[in-house]
């Protein structure tokens, strides 16, 4: 019953997406507070200024990097999971459903041990002074011993998403969320833990929300489970969940570059004021950015399905629909990063310097957001589709063939102020480039092709 209800061949493909990408959105947004909360509060701890604030903002592209290996597996995998399913091959999808999850828990191990034993150089290497080593490391040393809880909740929800669940992927985030938020303000001022109870807080929740994803993948409702026999890694398999999801490793690890490079940089020029700034600015962006996220990849199990089907028009259908309601949303966003900068900045800190430095820095690094945003949507048809290859470069071409380079080269003219001039001038030569490439090399194809017949 279940089957039939989430199949994406069928009804309005508007109301498809929606049904995924409103309670995807809602959880991408509430996942983002996992972490936003942990700065809102520790940029108002007392007797710190802002170096918790800052400390925390240099323990971001180890996150980054953590979640890229989550988003290896999870956004790998679940596209292949969308296109099996359509094809009616859910034992092929089950298949790929527990390889991706064993991949999880080998890297997740690995990565716990590397950073574990490294931490204290790359936190140097990533932008941390004397004065915000203590709270970089005071965090990150807890965080990373629940680096497995991270990977299993993110990188097994979207299997969730992927079968048509989208309410359950949402409570997956809802519930540890929740958790945390309660659990900050509790850890951090009652107890007197500062930045080692925001990581414990965080810990804890993200160990529920991986208990959730289980329960549900191993139980009744679920119409691919999680099974033993599927748990036996295969070459060929592992290695199209690895090829597809490069993509998402590479928005991660790309993302991950640029801030150590923004930080290194700012630092440099700048000091621990402007690497703050930074970290306020990177915090509203990932609150800001979620719906765009949470939209294209709802898009993304519609899409898949559907060409799969081989419902070639449905699929240009979902493609023109994501494309639309993304720039719209943008235009919003944009509109109130140029208009209240004060306001946005005053949530995570106050202060006449952070507010100096901080309002044109981030008029300047949202400059181009609308061209961001075509990149995404571009991005996400590439993934929904299959298509690795498009989705790895571009993933590539804007941060660090474009962004890295820039942030070295135009500080050294322009001081700190190039470090946001970098970034918007990424956003606008790769978002065309990939939104132009994906029309003229998927979009338009795709209507040459006729529904039920074999793509060309």
């Amino acid at each position: 019953m279940a089957d039939r209800q989430n199949d994406f061949s069928q009804g309005s493909i508007p109301r498809n997406i929606m049904n995924l990408a409103i309670p995807m959105t809602a959880a991408q947004l509430v996942n983002v507070l996992y972490s936003v909360v942990d700065r809102v509060y520790l940029g108002h701890l007392p007797d710190s200024d802002s170096l918790a604030l800052t400390g925390l903002g240099v323990t971001m592209p180890i996150v980054s990097i953590l979640m890229g290996f989550a988003n290896l597996c999870g956004t790998g995998g679940a596209p292949l999971c969308s296109i099996s399913r359509g094809k009616g091959d859910d034992k092929e999808a089950e298949r790929v459903m527990g390889n991706a999850f064993v991949l999880l828990l080998l890297l997740g191990a690995v990565c716990t041990a590397f950073f574990l034993v490294m931490k204290e150089p790359i936190l140097y290497l990533f932008g941390a002074s004397p004065d915000t080593f203590p709270y970089a490391d005071g965090y990150m040393t807890i965080y990373l011993w629940g680096t497995l809880f991270v990977m299993v909740s993110l990188g097994m929800n979207p299997f969730i998403n992927a079968q048509g669940f989208g309410k359950v992927g949402m409570m997956t985030v809802l519930l540890g969320a929740g958790v945390n938020i309660a659990l900050d303000p509790v850890l951090i001022f009652v107890f007197h833990m500062g930045v080692r109870g925001a990581a414990l807080a965080t810990v804890f929740s993200q160990g529920l929300s991986a208990a959730w994803v289980l329960a549900f993948l191993t139980g009744r409702k679920a119409i691919l489970r999680l099974r033993r026999e599927n748990l036996r890694l295969d070459k060929a398999r592992t290695g199209k969940i690895i090829s597809l999801g490069l993509s998402g490793f590479f928005v991660n690890m790309t993302n991950s570059l640029v801030q150590v490079v923004c930080n290194a940089t700012l630092q440099h020029y700048g000091g621990d004021l402007y690497v703050g700034v930074m970290t306020i600015i990177n915090s509203i962006r990932e609150v800001f950015i979620m719906p765009v996220q949470g939209l294209t990849n709802g898009a993304q199990p519609v899409e898949g399905y559907n060409y799969g089907a081989r419902r070639y028009q449905r699929v240009r259908q979902a493609i023109r629909f994501t494309v639309g309601v993304t720039l719209a949303y943008s235009a919003l966003f944009w509109a109130a990063a140029m208009l209240f900068p004060q306001p946005l900045i005053h949530i995570f800190k106050s202060g006449p310097d952070i507010l100096e430095a901080g309002v044109p820095a981030m008029r300047v690094y949202f400059a181009m957001f609308l061209f961001m945003s075509l990149q995404m949507a571009g991005q996400g048809a590439f993934v929904g589709l299959g298509r690795a290859r498009q989705s790895v470069f571009f993933s590539l071409l804007r941060k660090a063939i474009i962004n890295a380079p820039l942030t070295l080269i135009l500080p050294v003219w322009m001081g700190a102020s190039g470090v946001f001039v970098a970034e918007a001038a990424s956003q606008l030569i790769g978002g065309l480039a990939c939104f132009v490439t994906m029309y003229f090399t998927l979009y338009r194809p795709l209507g040459r092709m006729e529904d039920g017949n074999p793509a060309a």
